[in-house]
């Protein structure tokens, strides 16, 4: 139940008594591919970007501070955006559930100015046709930050930060100021200092291996956690520390008060344990309270939050979180760019870590032959291994920048196509029995969000499963064939959390009786079906058109013809070919 996707365990034969089709017919149809090639008008878009959505990039010759002069399409302003209304080319039917929409959710149009992003940073979206819907997978790039970037990197002599020439100057300046963007972002009060790694994987690592776990300590963690959390217990096993977790709940998440008795239950006594908490499920949309950091911490523990997926479209503040340590990845905050991500964490923190080694850029001193070394006297320096992708951190405090200002919109904006595509979803039904097409097992959120600037108690997040007129599940990869030859991108599987997918899926017994050496398939076999779920994760250039299709690929689901079409066509097609 790792990154995998969805593997078929049964034969065609019984796979279509839980489909609901037979294979007397012999259809064929091809499966579209996504087009990538450059076009003409894209290079006419670049040249005729107007200035309310295109970022400056600094002349060398200007300080660092300097490198983000032009950010007036960061301010939003009432007047200069307009709605995005259907086209006359479009369906008939989109334009008039677009309109039902709009009136269902008149708050809505206060993020239009989305809609205005939408055309113009993620336009690819629109020209290659694409449908993408896996924002807790990988967020979208914006345009603007690719061209400002690749501009600035045409321009500027950028060297190794561990060197004294100008160009190396240069990147440890801009290497400063990134830090400097990270932290004012978070909201991070004195005391905090940020560590650039490869992704928030990577950070959490960085903890784990360091964290001066013993017999005497432990680590608690929640069941619904991302693997590169629950891999942390390697760390703490071998040390001979306890590891303790708290249950996940059938929609994923934790109960409070669950959660505080086996933190109390387990409290450090003469020396301080982790607990890991997971600010937003990957899986199943639960978004868990933050308070129980603070709780946490007063009983003695060093406290340590994954907010990979819970950074991208909500606020944090680590002035009102003070959490001792915090991982991030760039790319799902704002798609550019990949390979770089950090632990924002208190220099207090760092200070009680035991590296395990040590590398280029992280001592001043090292005795050959010998077993002598000094560390380097910056503290965050003593954690980043080797060079650091210098190259890339201007990319990020733009992207930062750029984020900040789109955020507060956000929130509200998928709190509406969320609780859109809830309620279409959930009142399809079956034209053959009038049974349910998809079941929706991800939590959901509470309340419907009303004005920019609210935060939801859950996210954006829909894991599902499809089923048969007779109720059975519909095998995922025959989901995922069908979204392809439709030109949507959503993800299918059990996202690197098998706690969270094993809550979902009800198979918690199963998982207790997994073995040493189990693969996938073997775990599949036991089941009796494919595990995971199919998920549909939302962001920052999400449309009401993305939603639609993903309503009408699950409508055409409900049509029997059209299901044994897209079974036949499946059946005919090599397993792993439209992956």
């Amino acid at each position: 139940m790792g990154n995998k996707h969805s593997s078929p365990v049964v034969p065609p034969q019984s796979r279509e008594q839980r489909i609901g089709v037979n294979t007397n017919h012999d259809h064929s149809a091809p499966v579209s591919r996504i087009n990538l090639r450059y076009h003409k008008s894209q290079a006419s878009l670049l040249r005729s970007i107007s200035s309310h959505d295109t970022l400056s990039c600094r002349k060398p010759s200007a300080p660092p501070h300097n490198y983000h002069t032009d950010v007036t399409h960061l301010s939003p302003t009432l007047t200069t955006y307009t709605p995005l209304t259907p086209s006359i080319s479009r369906q008939d039917a989109e334009a008039r559930a677009y309109s039902a929409f709009l009136k269902s959710f008149p708050e809505y149009q206060s993020t239009w100015i989305l809609d205005t992003l939408r055309r113009t940073d993620f336009a690819r979206l629109d020209r290659t046709g694409e449908t993408y819907v896996d924002y807790m997978g990988g967020a979208q790039h914006p345009e603007s930050l690719v061209r400002v970037h690749s501009a600035f990197l045409t321009e500027t002599v950028m060297g190794n930060t561990h060197s004294v020439s100008n160009s190396s100057k240069l990147s440890s300046r801009y290497a400063d100021e990134a830090r400097d963007a990270v932290l004012s972002f978070f909201r991070a009060p004195p005391g905090y200092t940020v560590v650039f790694t490869a992704n928030a994987t990577a950070a959490l690592k960085l903890v784990g291996e360091a964290y001066p776990f013993k017999s005497n300590n432990g680590y608690i963690l929640g069941a619904d956690s991302h693997n590169s959390v629950h891999g942390i217990r390697e760390y703490a096993s071998r040390r001979g520390a306890e590891v303790h977790y708290i249950p996940s709940t059938s929609t994923g998440g934790f109960v409070l008060s669950t959660a505080k008795d086996i933190l109390s239950q387990h409290r450090p006594q003469n020396a301080s344990s982790l607990f890991a908490l997971t600010g937003l499920s990957n899986i199943t949309n639960a978004k868990n309270p933050l308070s129980i950091i603070e709780f946490a911490s007063s009983l003695g523990y060093h406290t340590l939050l994954d907010a990979a997926a819970l950074a991208p479209s909500s606020v944090i503040s680590l002035s009102e979180t003070p959490v001792d340590a915090m991982v991030v990845s760039f790319y799902k905050m704002f798609g550019y760019p990949t390979g770089v991500g950090a632990l924002i964490v208190k220099e207090s923190f760092l200070e009680i870590l035991e590296r395990p080694w040590f590398a280029g850029g992280t001592v001043d001193v090292v005795q050959v032959p010998g077993s002598i070394f000094t560390r380097t006297s910056v503290l965050h320096e003593q954690f980043e291994d080797g060079t650091i992708n210098f190259m890339m951190l201007p990319a990020v405090t733009n992207g930062l920048r750029f984020l900040s200002a789109y955020l507060p919109f956000l929130p509200l904006r998928l709190s509406c196509l969320t609780h859109y595509l809830v309620t279409s979803l959930s009142r399809l039904r079956h034209d053959s029995t009038g049974t349910l097409v998809v079941k929706i097992l991800s939590k959901l959120p509470s309340r419907r969000l009303k004005s920019v600037g609210e935060q939801g108690d859950s996210g954006s997040t829909i894991s599902l499963i499809f089923l048969s007129p007779s109720g059975e599940m519909i095998p995922n990869s025959f989901i995922e064939y069908v979204a392809v030859s439709r030109n949507i991108s959503l993800r299918t599987g059990c996202m690197c959390n098998p706690g969270g997918a094993a809550s979902l899926l009800g198979i918690q017994d199963q998982m207790e009786r997994v073995y040493l050496g189990v693969t996938l398939k073997d775990f599949e076999r036991v089941v009796g079906r494919e595990l995971g779920v199919v998920r549909i994760s939302l962001g920052l250039g999400s449309n009401f058109q993305d939603v639609w299709k993903i309503v009408m690929l699950a409508s055409s689901l409900a049509d029997s013809r059209t299901r044994q079409a897209l079974w036949d066509t499946w059946t005919n097609v090599p397993i792993g070919q439209a992956m």
